[in-house]
């Protein structure tokens, strides 16, 4: 679903029929602004959208951006005045912060990992774990902290997890099936393969197959051992248990990606408020 349709129907849920509060004490016709205020450190990210939900809400709600997705904001700063009719803006207050707040959490969350692994060149990868139908938005925020998107869905890339290892029968089973499947259908997808521990890892070793394997939850020695095992054949992924406290060891590993489901699925909103400007 593309954001115009998001927009659309969550207008939709908001409103139901009708804004019973702005309509009983504010006059249809009446007019004025109101402006963006950050309150508290981190990254802004969704400015895009809150301009698409003025514009579906009202055409003639205008929007000043003072600010734009990627920098860095602090308690205090406006990211944009809105000015048009007051009704408009009062029913479009919710939606805004809702996807502002929230994409702006996940951009910020993206960044402190980045940071945290500067001076490694080890890339931060998001995952499926999004809010169903947001998917791109979430990911969209991953890249304006600094991050990388994994696969988009099920679609762009083969990966072949433990369950797809257990139910095919075993390692070398599930990439041949993978390999020929890519083969008959005449598709062009990168493999990737999970393995739970050293044992797996030699299988795919000896048998090769895939592009990159992501090593699960292995400890950052066990990492560090694993990732030169592979001798740069293929490209290496580590996932599981990766935080904020650890992330530095485990990139210091030499490992090319980390992935981290939290950013999408586990994040707090950046704070800010949409305030009348008051003549």
């Amino acid at each position: 679903m593309n954001p115009d349709e998001i927009i659309i129907q969550a207008l939709a849920e908001d409103i139901g029929d009708g804004d019973h509060t702005t309509l009983s004490t504010i006059t249809a016709s009446a007019e004025g602004s109101a402006r963006l205020i950050i309150k508290a450190s981190g990254i802004l990210c969704g400015m895009n959208i809150a301009e698409k939900i003025f514009a579906h809400m009202d055409p003639g709600l205008k929007m000043k951006p003072l600010l734009r997705d990627g920098d860095i904001v602090d308690n205090g700063d406006i990211a944009f005045e809105v000015y048009g009719r007051i009704s408009s803006i009062l029913q479009s207050e919710r939606l805004v912060l809702n996807f502002m707040q929230r994409l702006s959490g996940i951009a910020t969350a993206t960044n402190k990992l980045v940071k945290l692994t500067e001076g490694y060149h080890v890339k931060i990868l998001d995952t499926r774990k999004t809010t169903p139908l947001l998917r791109g938005l979430e990911k969209y925020a991953v890249k304006t902290g600094g991050g990388m998107n994994h696969r988009i869905g099920l679609y762009d890339m083969i990966m072949i997890k433990d369950n797809h290892v257990d139910f095919a029968g075993g390692i070398v089973r599930a990439i041949d099936a993978a390999r020929q499947y890519l083969e008959e259908n005449r598709k062009d997808l990168k493999i990737e393969i999970e393995v739970r521990d050293f044992s797996e890892l030699q299988q795919v070793l000896g048998h090769g197959g895939v592009d990159r394997i992501m090593l699960d939850n292995f400890s950052t020695a066990d990492l560090k051992k694993a990732v030169e095992m592979t001798a740069g054949r293929f490209e290496t992924e580590a996932s599981g248990g990766i935080n904020e406290n650890n992330i530095r060891d485990y990139a210091a590993s030499g490992v090319d990606f980390i992935s981290v489901g939290a950013l999408t699925h586990h994040i707090q909103s950046l704070d800010m408020s949409l305030k009348a400007i008051r003549e």
